[in-house]
C-alpha cells in the first residue's frame, strides 16, 4: 500500500509504542538510539546487542555509554557473538572506526549489563508481555534466532518486528547483490523471515535515499550541545567511508530510517510481498528476494519498503536531534533540583 501525506506533528498524548532495540552500535545504529530517544512517540524499554559492525564487547560497551551519555536508564543485555553458520567478517573498523562510535570519545560506562544473555532476556520480556511490545532489529538476527528457535511462543508474542536489512532491487554493500546485516548471518534471517512474525523490513533500497549531508550537520552544530558534536564525530569515519568508496559527500541513515515506520510511516511506500534469503552460498549468499511474480505461491510474510520520501525523513531526523538538545538540556536543569525517578519497567528517556 501507498501512504501519503504530511508528516503529523508530534502526538506526545498518544500511548507510546514500546519497543525493545536488538542493534550493533555502529555509528548509525547510534543515530538511530538518539532518534528513539527523541521521539514521544516510542518508548524504548531495553537495548540487546548482537556481533556486526564491531564485536559485541565493543557493541555492548557502545550501547551502554551512549545511554549514559544520554542519561537514559535503559537495561541493556549483550547477546550473540558469532553468526550461526559462517565466518564473521573481521573489516568493520574502517567503516564504523575502531571502537565502533567512529571519532566520538565517550567514557568508559559505569553500569554493566544486566545479567540474563539477550535471547533469555528476550524470550523473557516478551512472553511476560505477549502482543504489548514491538521489536526493531538493525544489525545481524542471530539474537532472534535463536530465542525463536529456543522459545517456540517467542514468535507469537511480538506485536511486530521492524528490520534494516536486505537489498530487494537495489545492489549490496558488502556483496554486489547481499546488504551487511542479513549477509552476516543469512541464515538468521531465514529463520525469523519465515517465523510468522508480523514484519516491516526496511532495505537499502530506501535507506540509500536518506542522505545525511556535511551542511546537516553543520545546522545541527549551531546548537550548543554536546549532542550535535557526537553526531559529527561518531559519523566521520562513516562519512570519510562513503567519500571514498561510494563518492558523495555524507552518509545514508540506514538504521535510523526503521524508526520512521512508527513515527512517519506516511514517508514510506510498503508493499506486502513474500520475502526470503539465499542461504545456498553461492554468489549470491545473503541475497534478500522478494517474489514479486509470485511464483513460488506463498503468502507474504512481510511489508516491504520499496520507495521513501528521503529528504523529508533526513529533516525529520534534523529535527528530533534540536528537539533532543533541548530535551537534554531540560533534563540536565531538572537534575539540578531533583534526583533523577527510576525508569518504569526497566526503560526510559531523556526528558
Amino acid at each position: 500500500m501507498h501512504m501519503d501525506g504530511e508528516t503529523p506533528p508530534l502526538q506526545e498524548t498518544m500511548p507510546p509504542t514500546r519497543i525493545i532495540l536488538d542493534t550493533d552500535p555502529g555509528a548509525d545504529d547510534a543515530l538511530a538510539i538518539l532518534l528513539v530517544l527523541a521521539s514521544p512517540e516510542i518508548k524504548l524499554e531495553a537495548i540487546t546487542t548482537v556481533h556486526g559492525n564491531v564485536g559485541t564487547d565493543k557493541t555492548t560497551r557502545n550501547a551502554l555509554a551512549l545511554l549514559e551519555f544520554l542519561n537514559a536508564d535503559i537495561p541493556v543485555a549483550k547477546g550473540c557473538s558469532l553468526p550461526l553458520n559462517k565466518t564473521p567478517h573481521s573489516w568493520g573498523g574502517h567503516v564504523h572506526g575502531a571502537s565502533g562510535l567512529g571519532q566520538a570519545k565517550l567514557p568508559e560506562p559505569k553500569t554493566k549489563p544486566v545479567d540474563p544473555h539477550a535471547i533469555d532476556y528476550l524470550i523473557q520480556r516478551f512472553l511476560a508481555k505477549p502482543k504489548e511490545l514491538t521489536l526493531f532489529a538493525v544489525g545481524p538476527l542471530t539474537n532472534l534466532a535463536l530465542a525463536i528457535r529456543k522459545e517456540p511462543k517467542f514468535a507469537e508474542a511480538v506485536r511486530e518486528l521492524v528490520i534494516m536489512g536486505g537489498a530487494i532491487r537495489s545492489g549490496g554493500n558488502v556483496s554486489p547483490l547481499a546488504e551487511f546485516n542479513i549477509h552476516e548471518d543469512p541464515h538468521a534471517a531465514h529463520i525469523v523471515f519465515n517465523s510468522g512474525i508480523p514484519i516491516t523490513l526496511i532495505p537499502l533500497d530506501v535507506t540509500y535515499k536518506c542522505l545525511l549531508t556535511p551542511e546537516d550537520i553543520e545546522r545541527l552544530l549551531k546548537i550548543d550541545s554536546p549532542i550535535p558534536r557526537f553526531v559529527r564525530d561518531v559519523m566521520a569515519d562513516y562519512m570519510a567511508f562513503y567519500s571514498k568508496y561510494e563518492g558523495f559527500a555524507g552518509c545514508a541513515l540506514h538504521d535510523p530510517l526503521t524508526v520512521a515506520a512508527l513515527i512517519a510511516p506516511e514517508l514510506l511506500h510498503l508493499e506486502e510481498h513474500y520475502v526470503d534469503v539465499d542461504i545456498s552460498g553461492g554468489v549470491s549468499n545473503g541475497k534478500t528476494y522478494a517474489d514479486f511474480m509470485k511464483v513460488l505461491k506463498k503468502p507474504a510474510n512481510m511489508r516491504v519498503a520499496l520507495d521513501v520520501r528521503g529528504r523529508e525523513f533526513v529533516e525529520l531526523f534534523v529535527e528530533r536531534m534540536e528537539r533532543l538538545c533541548n530535551l537534554a538540556q531540560g533534563s540536565v536543569a531538572s537534575t539540578r533540583h531533583s534526583a533523577r525517578p527510576a525508569a518504569e519497567d526497566g526503560g526510559g528517556s531523556i526528558g
